[in-house]
C-alpha cells in the first residue's frame, strides 16, 4: 500500500494524470473502472484540460465500479458526470465506454455487466481483470456502492451486485469485492477533513477496520493499492506513516 497526500486537489490530480499514464505507456491498451463523486469529476476535468492531447485515449476502455439504478441523463449518473467532464472533451470513442445501464432491470444489468466484463477483459482465475480501479470512500466508510450495512456484497461470489442506499434506499449496481481486488492497480481518491478519521482507521488499523467498513478490505492480490488524499482527508494520519 502507497499513501500519498497532496496540499491540494490540484497536486492530487497532477500526480494521479503521471500515475495513470505511466501505467498506460507500459501497454498497449488499458481497461479502466471509474467512480463517481465530486473528486473524480475534479480530476476529469484536469485530465480534459491538461492531457486532451498527450494521452493517446484510443488505447483506453472505459468501465465503471458503480453505477446509481437512473437514466443516463439524470444527474445522479455516474456516467452522465463523466460524460460531461472527461468525454465530450477528449478525442474518446463510443466504442471504448461501456456504461452499466441503470435504466435496466438492477439485476438483470448487474448479470449483463458481468458478461460484458468476461467478453472484454481478460479472465485470471474465472475473475476479469482490470488494469486500473478507481475507487472512493464514503465518509461511512463505503467504497464503490458497498455500504457497512451491507458488507456481505463485498464478499459476493458474483461479479457484479445489486446494492441499496442505507438512506434513500436508491438501488445501485457495483464491483463486488473479488471484481475489485482482482485488478492490477486499485487506486483510492479521498478529499475532505470529515473523511479523515475513517482514512487513519482504515490505513493505520486495517485489521479491526475490515470488520466495518468496506473500503478497508480493498486488498488488491497484486499489492498494487495506492490513496491518494489530500492535506483534510489525510491529517490524521501519523506522520510516520
Amino acid at each position: 500500500m502507497k499513501t500519498k497526500v497532496f496540499d491540494n486537489l490540484n497536486d492530487l490530480n497532477k500526480d494521479f494524470s503521471l500515475w495513470l499514464k505511466k501505467i498506460l505507456a507500459e501497454k498497449e491498451d488499458l481497461s479502466i473502472a471509474l467512480s463517481g463523486g465530486n473528486t473524480p469529476r475534479s480530476l476529469f476535468k484536469y485530465l480534459a484540460t491538461n492531457h486532451a492531447d498527450d494521452i493517446d485515449w484510443s488505447k483506453i476502455k472505459f468501465f465503471w465500479s458503480d453505477e446509481r439504478c437512473v437514466w443516463p441523463d439524470n444527474d445522479d449518473s455516474n456516467y452522465k458526470m463523466a460524460k460531461e467532464n472527461l468525454f465530450d472533451l477528449v478525442p474518446v470513442s463510443n466504442k471504448n465506454i461501456f456504461r452499466i445501464r441503470g435504466e435496466n432491470d438492477p439485476y438483470k444489468e448487474a448479470r449483463s455487466y458481468e458478461d460484458l466484463l468476461q467478453n472484454e477483459l481478460e479472465v485470471i482465475n474465472g475473475t476479469p481483470q482490470f488494469d486500473v480501479v478507481m475507487l472512493g470512500m464514503g465518509e461511512d466508510g463505503h467504497t464503490a456502492s458497498i455500504f457497512p450495512h451491507e458488507m456481505n456484497l463485498w464478499e459476493s461470489s458474483n461479479m457484479c451486485v445489486v446494492a441499496t442506499h442505507p438512506k434513500t434506499r436508491q438501488m445501485r449496481i457495483s464491483l463486488s469485492g473479488k471484481t475489485i481486488n482482482a485488478a492490477k492497480h486499485v487506486a483510492f481518491l479521498v478529499t475532505g477533513a470529515p473523511k479523515a478519521k475513517k482514512v487513519k482507521e482504515i490505513i493505520e488499523d486495517n485489521k479491526n477496520a475490515q470488520e466495518k467498513y468496506p473500503a478497508a478490505k480493498v486488498q488488491p492480490s497484486s499489492g498494487s493499492l495506492t490513496w491518494f488524499l489530500d492535506k483534510y482527508a489525510g491529517r490524521e494520519l501519523s506522520k510516520e506513516k
